[in-house]
């Protein structure tokens, strides 16, 4: 008995602590509120920084959508970083009203993609937005960005959602950009930390963000590389909750798989180069915002958190009836699962409440089953570029 109780000591303390750490920003998100930005802010000149690799299907529907916004079009360029395009598809570019910049590499990562456009451009920006080849923008983006900057504001995090949930496995990937949302967004801001960056649908101030990606080597998850120097160097990440992008989520496994991997391993390659970093930081200058990321790139993912927790609590509780344990064993599991739900009931907009949604949770488990297979394969994946091919470009349901 005494083997059986460490074991779900060890165990209730380490799934324990993620939930607690999950559950507070996500009850913390529920009184997020959108800070209100100056009515009449100086009009800044933006580029608006395309970087695609094969997007030959929608990078030309991409980048008119990007031409629609409601933003003086003397005040933004949209430039496309072509990388491997077809022929074709440059010509169709070109007859656009957009700069149009053309890369080849050995071997093709955004962060090259990015640096090597910012070199050949020779105008002067005051802010970089940063759009994947398939993120749809809405029309008043650019206005409510550059509203934000009015402000002394270094970077933001605009408010990247759905495009599609026509299937169960898009439905499931954009409700855990939303909890990511909840928790690594809105939460974090309400408690006066910093804004997780995702990769996309993210503005900077651009003479810094030239510098800035001009330090990068990142190969995969070049987006954590610069969160982490942003907040060593004491840097604040805002986040724009209503600067709206939407963005395509995956509609099979494989690819839902493949594109968790690459995030977990770029994740645990950072926490360990800057763990004991974040942990001098916090006690020599105390950076709170630094040893915040660092230990959130530890966090179990979500999914398979909730799937531990759940599938421990009923073994667990089952053995500790069956063998007459104490019941405060029992009790334990409860509680923590109750707490592990509820962290994801707050984290979840309203919106997704509806049969679409049950119909989806039926490929959790097999969501699970993915991401511990993400887990076990994630040796490498940081330092090859691993590409999500994209095909939707319109928003549907």
């Amino acid at each position: 008995m005494l083997v059986l109780n460490n074991i779900q000591i060890v165990l209730l303390i380490l799934l324990g602590l993620p939930t607690l750490y999950i559950l507070v920003f996500s009850i913390a998100s529920l009184f997020y509120k959108q800070k209100a930005y100056s009515e009449s802010p100086r009009l800044k000149k933006i580029a608006v920084l395309i970087p695609g690799y094969k997007e030959d299907a929608v990078i030309v529907d991409v980048a008119k959508s990007a031409l629609q916004q409601e933003y003086p079009p003397s005040l933004f360029d949209v430039i496309v970083i072509a990388d491997s395009f077809q022929k074709n598809t440059l010509e169709r570019l070109n007859l656009l009203p957009i700069k149009v910049v053309e890369v080849s590499f050995d071997k093709s990562t955004k962060s090259k993609a990015l640096n090597k456009a910012m070199e050949q451009l020779d105008s002067a920006y005051d802010i970089a937005v940063v759009l994947d080849a398939d993120n749809v923008m809405e029309r008043d983006f650019l206005v409510k960005t550059n509203a934000a900057f009015e402000d002394d504001i270094i970077a933001v995090q605009g408010h990247r959602t759905a495009k599609n949930i026509n299937n169960s496995w898009a439905i499931l990937d954009a409700v855990s950009e939303e909890i990511n949302n909840s928790i690594f967004r809105r939460g974090h801001r309400v408690l006066n930390l910093s804004s997780a960056i995702i990769g996309s649908g993210m503005a900077f101030k651009y003479d810094y963000f030239k510098n800035l990606m001009s330090t990068v080597t990142a190969v995969g998850g070049f987006d954590k590389e610069i969160e982490l120097k942003m907040l060593k160097a004491g840097k604040t990440i805002a986040y724009l909750e209503d600067a709206v992008v939407y963005d395509e989520k995956v509609q099979k496994a494989e690819v839902f798989g493949n594109q968790r991997r690459r995030w977990l391993s770029a994740q645990f390659h950072y926490f360990r180069k800057d763990i004991l970093s974040a942990i001098r930081d916090l006690f020599s200058n105390g950076n709170l915002d630094y040893f915040d990321k660092a230990i959130q790139f530890i966090q179990p993912p979500r999914i398979l958190l909730l799937g531990a927790v759940i599938l421990c609590a009923i073994g667990f509780v089952i053995t500790n009836h069956l063998l007459q344990n104490n019941f405060n064993y029992s009790l334990s599991w409860i509680v923590l699962t109750i707490a592990c739900v509820l962290a994801f009931v707050c984290a979840i907009p309203k919106s997704f409440y509806n049969k679409n949604m049950l119909i989806a949770l039926c490929s959790l488990p097999k969501g699970m089953f993915m991401m511990l297979l993400s887990l076990l394969r994630i040796k490498g994946a940081n330092k090859t570029f691993i590409h999500t091919q994209h095909t939707t470009v319109t928003k549907s349901n």
